[in-house]
Order: C-alpha cells, then sequence, then structure tokens
C-alpha cells in the first residue's frame, strides 16, 4: 500500500517562560525543519512565552522573547494563542496582541476585553497551507488566578469547554485541515475532545506536559515546557495527523543572532548576588525526576515520610555542574511555607496513583494539575507528607481532596529545602 503524503507540517511549542537558555537553539531547530521538509509549515505557540520570574526578563522588557517572535514569520506563518503569563511583562494585554500582529504574528484567543467589550484577538482564523487551507481556533484558560494580579479586571474568559460546545462547530464550518489549540490544560481539553473533527490537529498547553495521543484520525499533544522540546505534527493525504516530539538540547546549534543577544542581555541585567553559585548538581536530571528530587528533599528536611511539589511549581531541569542562583529560581520558580499533614496509608496511595504525570499513562488518567512525589520511609501507615502551602491551599486540585489537616512546618521555605534535596554545597 503506498504511503501517504505530508501535505503540510506544523512546528508547536507552549510555555516557554523566557527560557533563555535554549531559545536560540529552539529558532535554529525550526530553521533547520522548514528548510529540510520542502511543504507548507505553521509555526504555533500554544500561550505563555513570557516569564516574570525571569528577573533578565523584566528588566530588558523580554527583548529576547520579542527578538524570536519577531524572526518566526520569516521562517513560516506563525500562529500564537494567549496563554495566562502573556501579559506578565507588558500588563495591558491589548499592547501584546497588538505589538504580535505588528511583527505579523496571527494571534487568536477567547480573553475578552472588559474595558472594550470585544476580544483580545478573533478566536479563530484561516491560513492559507500550500494548496490547502488550515483553519486554527484558540481558546484560553478561565483560571483567573493564574493572570497577572494588576490586569485580572480587565480580563473576562469564558470556560473553553462551554466555549466549545457552543462555538466549535461555527468556528469550523466549511473548514479544510484544522488545528485547534488550547491553553486551558488536560482537564477542559478532554471535554473538548469528542468536538474535534477527525483528521483534526490539536494542541494543549498550561500543564507543562509532553504526551501524543490519537483520537481516530486526530492528534492531540502536548509539547512541553521551557523550551526543552518541540512537538511535528504532520498532515497526512490519507487525512490523518502524526506527530512526535523533538527535544532541544542545551548544546545543540544556536541561532547565532539570537545566542548573541541572549549572551548580551544576561550579562547587563544580572547581578553579582543572582550569578552566585548556590551549589553543585552531580548530573543533569529531567523535569521529572527534578520534581521527585524536590519532594525527596522536601521530605527529608521537614522529617516528613513523603514529599509532594505542585508541577508547575517547577520551569525546567536541573543542568550538571555549578548552579547560580539565576538558574535555580528557574528551575523552583515560587518560593512558599512548608506544610505538613498526616494521612491513612490508603489515602497517600490514591495520591501517589495520580502523581508523577510525566510517565506515560492514559489521557482519562491525566488530571491537568498535578504532583511530583516521593516517598522515604515507603511502609509507615499513617503518612507523614509535606507539600508547599499552594498545594495545600488547593488541595482538592493537587490532592483531590478537601480534607488534609495541614499545619505549617516552622522555619522552612519552599527554595531552601529544594536547593538542600537538588545540590552539594
Amino acid at each position: 500500500m503506498k504511503q501517504a503524503d505530508v501535505i503540510g507540517r506544523v512546528l508547536a511549542v507552549s510555555d516557554m517562560h523566557s527560557a533563555y537558555e535554549r531559545t536560540a537553539q529552539l529558532l535554529a531547530a525550526f530553521e533547520t525543519e522548514v528548510r529540510s521538509n520542502p511543504v507548507p509549515h505553521v509555526i504555533a505557540i500554544d500561550g505563555d512565552i513570557f516569564e516574570h520570574g525571569n528577573v533578565v526578563a523584566v528588566r530588558s522588557g523580554g527583548v529576547v522573547d520579542w527578538a524570536f517572535l519577531r524572526a518566526l514569520p520569516a521562517i513560516a506563518p506563525t500562529m500564537f494563542n494567549l496563554g495566562n503569563h502573556d501579559n506578565d511583562l507588558t500588563l495591558d494585554l491589548a499592547e501584546v496582541v497588538d505589538r504580535m500582529k505588528g511583527l505579523g504574528i496571527h494571534v487568536v484567543s477567547t480573553i475578552g476585553d472588559t474595558r472594550t467589550g470585544a476580544g483580545y484577538a478573533e478566536p479563530s482564523t484561516t491560513l492559507p497551507f500550500g494548496r490547502r487551507s488550515l483553519r486554527v481556533v484558540g481558546m484560553a484558560t478561565n483560571s483567573l488566578t493564574t493572570y497577572p494580579k494588576a490586569s485580572r479586571e480587565q480580563l473576562t474568559i469564558p470556560a473553553a469547554p462551554d466555549w466549545a460546545r457552543a462555538n466549535l462547530a461555527d468556528s469550523l464550518a466549511g473548514a479544510d485541515l484544522v488545528m485547534v489549540m488550547s491553553h486551558a490544560g488536560v482537564a477542559a481539553d478532554r471535554d473538548i475532545l469528542p468536538l474535534l473533527p477527525d483528521g483534526g490537529l490539536m494542541i494543549g498547553g498550561h500543564n507543562h506536559l509532553l504526551f501524543q495521543h490519537r483520537q481516530g484520525r486526530s492528534a492531540y499533544v502536548h509539547t512541553g515546557s521551557w523550551t526543552a522540546a518541540y512537538t511535528v505534527a504532520e498532515f497526512l493525504s490519507d487525512g490523518s495527523v502524526m506527530a512526535r516530539s523533538l527535544p532541544i538540547a542545551l548544546n545543540a546549534p544556536a541561532s547565532p543572532a539570537l545566542a548573541d543577544l541572549i549572551a548580551d542581555t544576561l550579562a547587563a541585567n544580572l547581578t553579582e548576588e543572582e550569578r552566585v553559585i548556590l551549589g553543585t548538581s552531580p548530573r543533569a536530571l529531567s523535569l521529572g525526576d527534578t520534581g521527585r528530587s524536590v519532594a525527596a528533599g522536601l521530605a527529608k528536611v521537614a522529617g516528613a515520610d513523603a514529599g509532594f511539589i505542585g508541577h508547575t511549581t517547577l520551569g525546567t531541569g536541573v543542568p550538571a555542574g555549578p548552579v547560580s542562583r539565576y538558574v535555580f529560581d528557574s528551575i523552583v520558580r515560587f518560593d512558599g511555607k512548608l506544610m505538613l499533614a498526616s494521612v491513612p496509608r490508603a489515602q497517600f496511595d490514591s495520591f501517589m496513583a495520580h502523581a508523577n504525570q510525566d510517565r506515560p499513562m492514559p489521557l482519562a488518567d491525566r488530571s491537568g494539575d498535578f504532583l511530583y512525589a516521593s516517598t522515604i520511609a515507603p511502609t509507615v501507615d499513617p503518612v507523614r507528607i509535606v507539600t508547599t502551602d499552594w498545594c495545600a491551599t488547593n488541595q482538592r486540585e493537587y490532592f483531590g481532596t478537601t480534607d488534609l489537616r495541614f499545619v505549617e512546618a516552622a522555619g522552612l521555605t519552599v527554595k531552601t529545602a529544594s536547593a538542600a534535596g537538588l545540590l552539594t554545597p
């Protein structure tokens, strides 16, 4: 049987969060992909290119992120679906959208502007895709507490599944090829997937996950985070979509102009305090293994039997060698208190069954928000657990319950305990 031809490719990434250690490498990878594959391409960014926790991004006004965006339309038509961090550096999302459009980037979103009653961007658009066309729809997360606080009064956002049930069919009416971009997370996406036409591509973001899922002839993908990987999705002549993920190595070929800009921007904006080496990592760890090492470190420092940390408290995996304060802040993004609770073994086992979702697992078992977890006393009952104050406050989302009674682990903080678990002096 004749193999189906590739009629068009999408290069997809999400949740970059101003991860400058690989931005130039990602740009070079995109250039190579398009140059090496003579078919139509679209670049798709599914939200959160910016990061307020990166002091260099804040001080420089995101000059590196904007240079990356400026370079993309010269490589291939570029789609951007707005996420909850895209006004981290410029609070007025309207200014962000105008600037992106001024660079030739196509923007989609379901986020509305309370000041005007209109959307910050249209929820759908159609792009030429060689001899075909690609209809693109973009949806945002309605979790307002994840957007910059000072901007929340300017935002009105429908729940993505509700919007999709009411509007997706009309938005896709008469479409040729279809790409749906959702920055609403896995839990919301599961309700949207049944509405995806067979042979469509759905790109998910917000949960910092990396996986591919087949649904008939369609593909649903999460593309990872912190510019550690990107996804190639290929529309085939038999009406199907195939997708795979490719990692971005720290030592991969880099786009020279952007690499120089990154080096100059870091040199101009990092303080001596941020350059201080906090410790050394004996080896490089994946994001998941970093999370489990942090969780084990929290447990040891707090005298607990097991540790849990929320997936998006972490940014990137720890590299091998000396780790500066600046780099460490990209590994453990947020500080806070540590909280302790005691739980029956059976309940603890249920927590562990849903933790560490970086592993292969059925889509039905993915919860969106999840915990990295590590056990250091595997047989005790009850189990003394430790987690962050964020996860304790939002225990329904992370632990799936509201009955945990937490008390503060006095004098301990997330970042200090995490450093003890990851680094040697």
